[in-house]
């Protein structure tokens, strides 16, 4: 159970439980609350809510420990024992501030949290997209030994795409005096088709008898 008299007053100047971004301590103390809060009693703790629902299918992908959000776990304050509210009472009266706005306290976390929810919004937006790259090893077999290994090689090379870029090479025996070449290539995942590649190699047919991927990593 979330403390939501705690929460209220932590996100009353903050947009997260933990830093500028949503993180495990956030899914921690959502998962915590068993349904969305008023936004009339707790409209601090509505907004947040109904912000880190709109990241609920990426909970598992949060960065960040979710021991933060501990401290906001535990009953609220106005469900502690009756014996303890005399106390309570005669600290609030040591405590209040007859001079004190609350008008200007609530417009003062208002900008504080526009400024780092604007902070947020522009450091995302400028987030470079991850490129998905893989690195291959391709394997092309010739016909017999008496191919052009140099001039199969050549052909392979000769074909030029966006998102692909040849790399070292090597011939290796498979016997009989026959060899064949291994290569290494860089592809962008979204740009290159493996498969339309090797029929491309193998449109070499002067050179080429089949093409085989030896090895495929993530960048």
């Amino acid at each position: 159970m979330a403390n939501l008299t705690k929460l209220s007053e932590h996100l009353a100047t903050r947009s997260y439980i933990e830093g500028y971004t949503p993180s495990q301590a956030d899914v921690v103390v959502f998962k915590a609350i068993s349904s969305a809060p008023s936004a009339d009693s707790h409209p601090h703790i509505a907004r947040w809510y109904t912000h880190i629902k709109s990241y609920e299918a990426e909970f598992g992908t949060l960065s960040g420990s979710s021991t933060a959000g501990d401290a906001f776990l535990g009953e609220s304050e106005a469900a502690a024992p009756a014996a303890a509210a005399p106390a309570a009472a005669a600290d609030d009266d040591d405590e209040v501030d007859l001079f004190g706005s609350d008008d200007e306290e609530d417009a003062e976390a208002e900008r504080i949290k526009a400024e780092r929810v604007a902070a947020y919004a522009a450091k995302k937006a400028n987030k470079p997209k991850v490129i998905a790259k893989s690195v291959v090893t391709l394997e092309v077999k010739p016909w017999d030994d008496e191919t052009d290994m140099a001039a199969l090689e050549t052909s392979v090379r000769s074909i030029e795409k966006d998102g692909l870029v040849w790399g070292s090479s090597k011939l290796v025996s498979i016997g009989y005096g026959i060899k064949k070449l291994q290569i290494t290539l860089v592809v962008e995942d979204d740009k290159i088709s493996l498969d339309e590649l090797q029929e491309q190699i193998q449109e070499f047919e002067d050179y080429v008898q089949s093409t085989d991927v030896a090895a495929m990593q993530k960048l």
